[in-house]
Parts: structure tokens; sequence; C-alpha cells
């Protein structure tokens, strides 16, 4: 972690920054360094001109503490495609499973997604490209993203609801409203940021605690002062430049006495924050002190997951009746199916049995064609009641079909 002396947050910020490499050539880098800090072997054959970074790369999946030497050995002045068809020899993988896969219109025509590559790994089609912002003009930047359905309702929605101000086909501007808000609440979150600030009544029995408390005054202060930036700076004057993972930092450790208040309150990216303590307290010290927290976090969220657990049962206990789960593994229902239906069904307190059901099958997006066809004479969890066979049709809410899905429950005595 020698970038963090010179001020900057990750090594992929200092290779791009300090080295001058593109991000690509950045992430290259670091996985080649990690890999081969975990197979020092690797080091000499990269000095000495036997292994390239790309061949590096593609041994790194196939490294294990017993076998470095002999796949460096056997990878020595050779292409990336040499080395994938060594790889493939000695560890033989299954053929792959025949498919034929719908193509856009745009994918049409051939790309370098469509055929082997160099690897030996195949691609049905091109991987849609990642979430990138792309400067086009002076002040006028290009941004791409894909979204989901959810998003797209969402979308649609906002754009009815602005309709009167702001026309349908002008996403930059309603993109730009809505962020307009998500900063307005994210701030209010991060420093309590307000138009009517007041000072703060709070004040804790136990003296650590109130000292480790922050004001939400001090931190608008704060923010405001550091300008929401690491404030962390080299001893060649280089300020970090994070604006990401701040945290509010005591100049003086609230352990030695350090006081909150503006003045000696400071804005720090995590990762600096963390060096900073280490500095002052050693890296052993604050390891310790982080695997605790770790172990404290995971004991606390396996008691909220065991409270939730007990919880349920004692729910389904005093209302058997009310349970849908039973009832969906019966159609053919996998448990974690089952298991997000019933969450859903949770806030249907006033609905009958039937009706719980209707709704967990219409959350699931159930299609009686893909599910295997259950009669009322099946064995299952419930002694006292029988399922119908469902009737085969279309998923609830697609074009041209029937509502809701013909679906009758009949308990029993």
């Amino acid at each position: 972690k020698l970038y963090l002396p010179q001020a900057y947050p990750s090594m992929h910020s200092y290779c791009v920054h300090v080295m001058h490499r593109t991000e690509e050539v950045a992430d290259k880098l670091i996985r080649v360094a990690r890999t081969a800090y975990k197979f020092p072997a690797i080091f000499p054959a990269l000095a000495e001109g036997r292994l390239r970074q790309a061949a590096v790369i593609v041994l790194a999946s196939k490294l294990t503490p017993a076998n470095p030497g002999e796949l460096i050995a056997a990878a020595t002045h050779q292409s990336k495609s040499e080395i994938a068809r060594l790889l493939a020899q000695r560890f033989p993988r299954p053929d792959i499973a025949a498919q034929v896969t719908p193509m856009s219109a745009r994918n049409e025509q051939p790309s370098p997604g469509t055929v082997e590559d160099y690897t030996g790994q195949f691609a049905l089609e091109q991987v849609a490209p990642r979430t990138k912002v792309m400067p086009l003009a002076p002040e006028r930047f290009g941004l791409q993203f894909t979204i989901d359905q959810a998003t797209y309702d969402k979308l649609k929605y906002a754009q009815g609801l602005a309709s009167h101000s702001i026309p349908a086909g002008d996403l930059p501007r309603l993109f730009d409203q809505a962020l307009d808000t998500l900063i307005h609440k994210l701030e209010r979150r991060k420093f309590a940021a307000t138009t009517r600030p007041r000072v703060s009544a709070r004040r804790s029995k136990h003296p650590s605690a109130g000292r480790k408390h922050v004001p939400a005054q001090v931190k608008r202060a704060v923010w405001e002062r550091d300008g929401g930036q690491c404030t962390f700076v080299s001893e060649t004057g280089h300020r970090c430049a994070a604006r990401s993972l701040l945290e509010y930092d005591h100049a003086d450790p609230v352990a030695l006495g350090g006081e909150t208040c503006v003045a000696r309150m400071r804005l720090r990216c995590r990762a600096h924050n963390q060096y900073t303590a280490e500095c002052e307290f050693g890296a052993d010290f604050m390891k310790r002190k982080r695997d605790l927290a770790r172990e404290a976090a995971a004991q606390r969220r396996s008691q909220a997951a065991e409270a939730r657990a007990a919880a349920e049962a004692k729910a389904r206990a005093a209302n058997p009746e009310w349970d849908v789960v039973p009832w969906l593994r019966r159609l053919g229902f996998r448990a974690e199916e089952t298991r997000r239906a019933a969450e859903y069904c949770e806030t249907l307190l006033d609905a009958s049995l039937e009706e719980r059901v209707r709704a967990a099958l219409a959350f699931l997006g159930w299609n009686a064609t893909h599910r295997g066809r259950r009669t009322s004479n099946d064995s299952g969890p419930r002694a006292n009641g029988r399922i119908s066979s469902p009737v085969v049709g279309p998923r609830p809410g697609a074009a041209g079909s029937p509502s809701p899905i013909p679906i009758q429950i009949t308990q029993g005595p």
C-alpha cells in the first residue's frame, strides 16, 4: 500500500495518475501483481522475459501452491493461444452444450464476441458494454447504460408525472432533475444539509460515546470547508482526490482524548482514514480491531437471522393455514422461490389464503406450461387440505392472458 503515503486512495488511481497507464492496463497490472505476490516464482520469469503479463493472466486460474514451477516452465516463451491449448490438455473441461441463442438485428454482423478468443473461451453473443460516461464536446458528455424492466417502469411513470413541465423525449432534463432530488436526499443523510440549521441538543451520558458522536452542525461545517473531498496530503503536497467513501475523522484520536469540533475534524477517504489510524496505533493493532469488528458484525447478522426464523416459525405455528409455502412447493416451485414469495405475501395481512396464493403466483411470474401438473391426489405437506390441478395458461399480465389465474384451493375438514 505504498500508494497511500503518496495521497492516492487506491493502486488503480496511482497507476492511472502517476504511472500514466490507461484504466484497462492498470487493471491488468494489478491482476498480474496480485498473482505474482501469491506465487513469487512469477517475478523472475517476468523480469527475465520468460513470461509476459498476458500469459500470467491466462495461467492465474490454474495456479496452485503445488504447480507454479511446472506451469511457468511449460508456458515459457509461449503465446496466449499456445498457453490456452496447454491448459486445455492439462485441465480438460466438458464440451460446451449445444445452444442456439436469438440475436438482435444489430448483432447479426460478425463481431469479436461471437468467435473463439485466444483463451479458448466461447461467447455466444457480444457482452453488453458497461456503464460509461464519454466526453463528446466541451461541457458535453454521453451517458450509456442498461436498465431492467422495473427501472424502465419507473422511468415511464416519472415521465408521466413530469409531463406538464418536461417533454417525454427530454431524458437529459428528467435525469438532471432526478439527480437534484437524489443529491438533496443524500446530503441530508450524509451531513444533515438544511436551509434552517439549529444547534443539536443531543447529549450522551457516556463520555467516550459523546466524543465519537459528530453533531449535524459539525458535519455541515466540515463538509463545506473540505469541499466534499479527502484532505490527506502527501509530503510532496499532493492532495488525495477521492470523493467517495468519505468518513469524518478526528485529527486527535478519540482514544487519546480528541474532541469533536469543527477545528479538529476532517474528511478522509476510508483508505486514508485506516492508514492514519495504522500510523497512530500500529498496523497489527488495527488489524486485530478490524477482525473483531467483522466477527461482531457476523454474529449480529447470525442473531438477526435466527430471530427472523424464530418469528416466522412462531407465526406459522400460530396460524398454519396462513402459510403459502406448502401450496407453492406442491406446485413445483423451488425453496428459494417459495421463500421470496412468502416474504412478499407477509404484507397481505387481510387477504385470504387463496388471495395470498394468487398473489404469490403473480409475484413469481408463474406460467403453468413451465411446471409439472400436480393433481389433488399428490402427497404433500398438507394432510388436511387439497389443491386442485391448475389450469394451464399464460402468465398473469401477459398479452391476451385471462385474469386472474384460474386456481382453486379447498380446505379439508
